[in-house]
């Protein structure tokens, strides 16, 4: 009896090891992947690290990359930050595309694709999401890109308080913390996700950047969706994008920044720099709470029996009549809004020295009707 007790216990023991071994080499595989993102044949001009803008992010995770689309004509200038949410791949797979694909002729494009680098080393626990997304180029070569999660890595930022208290001395819950856009303006020497909030404040002052554009997704229930949300000064700017996209039959909700809630870009660059402070949300089933089984399948296609039943109900802040929202949706919505924007933002100015101008946007209908972003892809 002694000895079957013995032998028991060593199979349940090695059977936990394994499993342990597996988990560890995920993680570590997860941790250490790095997205192969193209410049090579590309318009951009120029590579450098987030850590220009603070020095305390060098050789962190956080001292992500930064792609400028310089044009030969001096001009304005605008950011995109796609990857703030790690678990919102449409914001991250625009900004990759963007920088892949357009040209810039007046001005400067700033594209962070990865600006919670740290958020797309893991995943939100207990909700069974995919780690990878996959698309195959027209040379039939296949890339791979995270699928991440809301927040900064633990392993990078911990632990969490009970309460996390921004700089305006707003509370939010401790894992806030780790939540970039409750993070802004930043702390120079702060949290990571503070470290990052701030450089990426400075760079826009630096730089003086007209624009910028922070792209995220939000579960179909969410009220705020489908929307551009605007900081006061942006307001004539998101309207006239709102014109443009409803005349193209693109609905577009219209939103302004909520002047008591703090630490998001909307908000607290629209405060703290002179820029026009703008964040779209568009649709996401993968993320949503009516959600059944989570893979890379309902990531790409947005397809959902739940979500379908919640249309039928009126529980959706979408139009889910087609039975799917999938990810090539999603980012052309992005990426149309963003061109829409630029063109809004220069039919405001007085002075075209400070126009940006932008060719070989990808065109909207064909990005949806392909509904492959492999396409869009070098």
């Amino acid at each position: 009896m002694k000895k079957k007790g013995i032998l028991s216990t060593c199979i349940i023991l090695a059977i936990a090891i394994a499993f342990a071994a597996i988990a560890g080499n995920s993680f570590y595989q997860k941790r250490h992947f790095v997205e192969d993102i193209v410049t090579e044949g590309t318009n951009v001009t120029e590579v450098f690290k987030l850590s220009r803008y603070n020095k305390n992010l060098k050789g962190t995770v956080g001292d992500t990359k930064v792609y400028v689309i310089k044009g030969e004509e001096d001009g304005g200038s605008a950011l995109v930050l796609g990857g703030t949410h790690g678990n919102e791949p449409a914001g991250h797979m625009a900004a990759i595309i963007m920088l892949e694909q357009l040209k810039v002729t007046k001005g400067t494009l700033y594209i962070i694709p990865s600006i919670n680098a740290s958020g797309l080393t893991h995943n939100d626990p207990l909700e069974g999401s995919p780690q990878y997304m996959h698309f195959t180029t027209p040379s039939g070569e296949q890339r791979v890109f995270h699928y991440g999660s809301r927040a900064t890595n633990p392993i990078d930022q911990w632990p969490d308080p009970d309460i996390y208290t921004h700089t305006s001395g707003q509370s939010l819950s401790g894992s806030e913390t780790r939540n970039l856009n409750r993070c802004y303006p930043g702390i120079k020497y702060g949290t990571l996700s503070e470290q990052v909030a701030y450089a990426v404040t400075k760079m826009i002052n630096t730089e003086k950047i007209d624009m910028e554009i922070d792209l995220h997704e939000s579960s179909p229930e969410y009220a705020v969706n489908n929307a551009i949300v605007a900081h006061e000064r942006a307001m004539d700017v998101a309207v006239g994008a709102k014109v443009e996209l409803e005349d193209r039959e693109i609905g577009m909700r219209l939103e302004p920044s909520p002047v008591k809630l703090h630490g998001l870009t909307h908000r607290e660059l629209g405060d703290f720099t002179d820029t026009y402070a703008l964040l779209l949300e568009v649709g996401n089933p993968s993320q949503g709470r009516f959600r059944g089984y989570t893979d890379e399948k309902l990531v790409l296609t947005g397809e959902d029996p739940c979500y379908v039943k919640g249309y039928e109900l009126g529980l959706l802040y979408v139009d889910y009549s087609s039975g799917n929202f999938p990810l090539s949706l999603r980012v052309a919505r992005h990426i149309t809004t963003i061109d829409e924007l630029i063109a809004s933002y220069n039919n405001t100015l007085d002075d075209d020295g400070r126009a940006i101008q932008v060719e070989n946007w990808p065109d909207y209908e064909e990005m949806v009707n392909t509904d492959d972003l492999g396409l869009y892809l070098k």
